[in-house]
């Protein structure tokens, strides 16, 4: 079955302030993550965590290798945004059901049908192939 994102799921995680995982953030500016990480953080009011393969920290934030490293006292992790390729996001998403993560959020062209099943049936929300930078824009709350 495809995966047809909910508008009042990404309504609701994009207003409700919260702490958000954002895994392939890197030092890279090129990098799309470093963009839509300063947008979750400084325009949506979020906490951000850095992970990625080095474990570096990214804008002034303590950055982890894996989910698993992050530790407890900064939990829960409300979302999970995977800036990987659909290659790498089910191992991802896995790994966010394991540490009880409440949302996975994948990133535009980022998509794997049965990843988001598993997420869906763990009880997380699930929002796939989609920015949410573009989703702040689409309801008029983008900056420039």
């Amino acid at each position: 079955m495809r995966h047809v994102n909910d508008p009042a799921v990404i309504d609701r995680l994009m207003s409700t302030p919260g702490t958000w995982a954002i895994v392939g953030l890197t030092r890279n500016e090129w990098r799309a993550a470093h963009a839509v990480s300063l947008t979750v953080r400084d325009v949506m009011g979020n906490r951000i965590i850095p992970v990625n393969l080095r474990g570096e920290d990214v804008h002034g934030e303590k950055g982890y290798a894996r989910l698993a490293d992050i530790p407890a006292e900064l939990h829960p992790i409300d979302v999970v945004d995977c800036f990987v390729n659909s290659g790498r996001v089910g191992d991802i998403v896995d790994q966010a059901i394991a540490v009880g993560a409440k949302a996975v959020w994948m990133q535009l062209g980022v998509v794997d049908e049965g990843a988001a099943e598993r997420a869906e049936a763990a009880g997380l929300d699930v929002v796939m192939d989609a920015c949410p930078e573009r989703e702040l824009w689409r309801r008029g709350r983008g900056t420039a």
